[in-house]
């Protein structure tokens, strides 16, 4: 991962990014993983929408382009949830498919993290994973998040009713992770 880590940067999304990211996104398998806020098929239109709403407000939310070598291969970002839960994010990744395998979700994962309890007062950061993606559990535990429990019969996505795992890191759990020697 160390290798990885020192390629890659998080940035918000920009014009420019509405060509390569239907060409990453627009895939059933990884549209299959996310909740219905990202669209299938995704088009050029929801790229535009997307890149225009992402990061509207920043004080509460903040949505990164994944960039490796100068080339996006994914997103990452967090938003603050509401109510009682104010000083909790929910937060999220995703890697286009020619990507995956290489560490760049748990990289990204890990500075996103370091970003949202560095930059706001987040006390709780939380993750749902669909009950048959046991890749992106053990990304959130690479990065030190922990399983909390399963909702059963939680999530109704592709015409499958499936569990929901959910992970959480709390702030002074929180240790940036070390790079592979």
């Amino acid at each position: 991962m160390a290798r990885v880590v020192e390629r890659m940067e998080l940035r918000h999304w920009q014009a420019g990014d509405e060509e390569v990211l239907p060409r990453l996104a627009n895939n059933r398998r990884v549209w299959r993983n996310l909740t219905d806020r990202f669209p299938y098929p995704y088009e050029r239109a929801d790229a535009i929408e997307w890149i225009g709403h992402s990061n509207r407000d920043p004080a509460n939310a903040q949505n990164f382009a994944i960039v490796l070598d100068d080339e996006v291969v994914g997103g990452v970002g967090f938003e603050r949830l509401t109510d009682l839960n104010t000083r909790t994010a929910e937060i999220g990744y995703w890697v286009g498919e020619p990507f995956w395998g290489r560490g760049i979700a748990t990289a990204a994962l890990a500075r996103a993290t370091e970003r949202a309890f560095g930059d706001f007062d987040f006390l709780r950061l939380q993750a749902g994973v669909l009950e048959w993606n046991p890749a992106s559990r053990h990304v959130l535990e690479k990065v030190g998040y922990s399983l909390e429990g399963l909702l059963r019969n939680h999530v109704y996505k592709d015409g499958e009713v499936c569990g929901q795992y959910v992970y959480a890191l709390l702030r002074d759990q929180f240790t940036r992770p070390r790079a592979d020697p």
